[in-house]
């Protein structure tokens, strides 16, 4: 099966406005993401996918720098957005991750991939953040394409369109759901950069732990987290 991993990135899709483009060390936030994603060993394909507005253009234009393929969508219509992104790549399989979510762990997304592809047809839907165990920003969920097709065919509400996998949960239901979990309970961290304060924190991680180990996986971070 074709696995697509979608990055949902936007100038304007958080709290500060063009925060993934800010630089640290001279390298844009979110090209360090786009190298981390690129770890992953169980992904087929990277797509950012972004909105057709003209403050996006830099997003686009860092991608093209880096050979990353994107999609260009609705604003408002993150689901539309997704399902346009999924036809177009010809996706069996999407790994939903947030362009918020700077310092993702590749090791994480495979293990959130290989258990999708164990349970597959059995689970249409997996993830790590319905039991949250893993630091917010570390969120990554897998589901197939006809489960994102079919919620974008009969989706109604606002919410539904803004949110995504609401809609495929239900549609889906329980039975089909797989939950990650991890042995310790991390959730009380947050590495998700959508505020100044979480930039701050992440140039320190991007200026201190990535410039000894490029790969550093959560572990890394937390180990920096404890010794100050």
């Amino acid at each position: 099966m074709n696995v697509v991993a979608i990055v949902q990135a936007r100038m304007e899709g958080s709290a500060c406005p063009g925060i993934i483009m800010s630089k640290v060390n001279e390298k844009p936030l979110l090209a360090y993401l786009i190298e981390r994603v690129r770890r992953a060993k169980r992904i087929d394909q990277l797509v950012v996918s972004t909105s057709t507005k003209e403050t996006d253009d830099p997003i686009v234009q860092l991608c093209h720098q880096l050979n990353v393929d994107t999609f260009r969508g609705s604003e408002k219509d993150v689901l539309g957005r997704y399902y346009e992104t999924g036809r177009k790549f010809k996706a069996d399989v999407i790994v939903r991750l947030s362009g918020t979510g700077l310092c993702m762990d590749p090791v994480i997304i495979d293990q959130v991939v290989d258990m999708f592809l164990q349970h597959y047809p059995r689970h249409l839907y997996v993830s790590n953040t319905l039991h949250r165990t893993y630091p917010k920003g570390m969120d990554v969920e897998v589901f197939t394409y006809e489960a994102l097709k079919d919620a974008y065919m009969n989706a109604s509400s606002s919410h539904d369109f803004e949110q995504v996998t609401p809609f495929i949960l239900k549609r889906v239901g329980e039975a089909a759901v797989g939950k990650v979990v991890h042995d310790q309970d991390l959730s009380h961290h947050d590495w998700s950069v959508d505020t100044l304060e979480n930039f701050k924190f992440m140039e320190k991680i991007f200026e201190h732990v990535h410039h000894h180990k490029p790969s550093f996986s959560m572990t890394d971070v937390l180990t920096f987290i404890e010794n100050g």
